[in-house]
């Protein structure tokens, strides 16, 4: 029986997809082969000799140790476009956040409680609030994955014009956007023509800060900038400075920080992107059958630090997955520790993302732990599974 630790509440939908007669599910697990995860923090946490996947319910997986992870061969998965409906549903309202000022009137309404001829004091106040419409205006897409894709998409529907770019678009996610979206070669050329911009990209060293006073200065007098992705996507001292001078006129945040909370133009909604139901139903369900695929099958699907493997099972057949260093000659010297050990390969699947490789390996032969651990010394293998 295999031990999966939840490291946060997940939906009952999602786990029970696992069969409890094949899994020990729970918080308070001990040696895990698998945790499920949401937002916990792991990155000071030590892992034992057993764990060899983690899934996290939902699409950033900033609060997992990758690199640590992939260096003793755990596989990382999420669960993208599982949430997406629910960012997206966010993101239009996000939208009509920063093109008319509803936040502050509703404040300003609440106010008036108790005082006399309420509807007349609306009228006279009203105008301090207005805004414009959002039909007609541009609306630029930085990333058009699961989630930008769907928001350029609702964005065609409600009459904006729409550019995008993602330089990793996969054609699968290309497939899925409307002819009407204009691609845009580069971040900047969505930047110079947007009314708004709406960031869908992971937070990575490459995108830290890539809205800053150098972006801003390209964008149009007045853009209105949404963030839904992550914090760190976004200078906040340079956002701040361009509302200040009008360059910016409104910031809606998924995100808030000390930096960005009760200040003039910005609105900080607390991280509501995915907390819908359906959003962490779908996320929890993902997340149970990718793990229960690769713990029973070895099958890879929706890592993030390795590559999506899958090989359709032979019944009889043992497995092994043999995680390992993207190098050459590595495949021969896998299959010579398998053939010094006098056991014939019947099958077999390999891939690679980045510096990880994963090779996947049926044999009609009983794989014992001694020559699991022959293999396991193959110069550059990180790790050997025997399923």
């Amino acid at each position: 029986m295999k031990n999966i630790q939840l490291l946060n509440k997940i939906a009952k939908v999602g786990t029970d997809v696992l069969d409890k007669n094949e899994y020990n599910i729970g918080s308070g697990v001990e040696s895990p082969d698998a945790i499920m995860v949401r937002s916990a923090a792991m990155h000071d946490m030590e892992f034992g000799a057993n764990l060899c996947a983690i899934a996290r319910c939902g699409a950033g997986v900033n609060n997992i140790p990758v690199d640590r992870c992939s260096e003793d061969g755990i596989v990382v998965f999420n669960t993208p476009g599982a949430n997406a409906n629910g960012v997206k549903e966010l993101a239009i309202a996000a939208i009509l956040l920063a093109a008319r000022d509803i936040k502050g009137g509703i404040e300003w309404a609440q106010g008036l409680k108790g005082t006399e001829g309420v509807a007349k004091a609306v009228e006279a106040g009203k105008s301090a609030f207005a805004g414009t419409e959002i039909a007609g205006k541009t609306l630029g897409v930085i990333g058009l994955g699961a989630i930008g894709g769907m928001v350029a998409n609702a964005a065609v529907h409600l009459g904006m014009n729409v550019v995008g770019c993602d330089p990793y678009l996969t054609v699968e996610a290309a497939w899925n956007i409307s002819r009407s979206v204009k691609k845009a070669a580069t971040f900047d050329e969505v930047f110079a023509e947007a009314d708004y911009v709406t960031l869908h990209v992971p937070a990575t060293p490459q995108t830290k800060n890539m809205i800053n006073a150098e972006s801003l200065a390209i964008m149009k007098d007045g853009v209105k900038l949404i963030n839904l992705s992550r914090a760190d996507l976004v200078n906040a001292a340079d956002v701040k400075a361009a509302i200040a001078t009008g360059k910016v006129s409104s910031y809606v945040t998924d995100f808030p920080t000390e930096d960005t909370v009760g200040e003039k133009g910005i609105v900080t909604i607390p991280h509501l992107g995915a907390s819908t139901a359906e959003s962490e139903d779908n996320c929890a369900v993902m997340a149970a059958h990718q793990l229960d695929d690769f713990l029973k099958n070895g099958n890879i699907k929706n890592s993030v630090n390795y590559p999506n493997v899958s090989l359709a099972h032979v019944p009889g057949c043992t497995r092994v997955g043999v995680f390992h260093k993207n190098i050459p000659a590595i495949i021969a010297k896998i299959s010579g520790a398998f053939a010094e050990q006098g056991i014939n390969i019947e099958n077999f699947i390999t891939s690679s993302k980045g510096d990880n490789a994963y090779t996947l390996i049926e044999t009609a032969a009983a794989v014992s732990d001694e020559i699991a651990v022959k293999i396991a010394e193959v110069e550059s293998v990180v790790r050997v599974n025997v399923i």
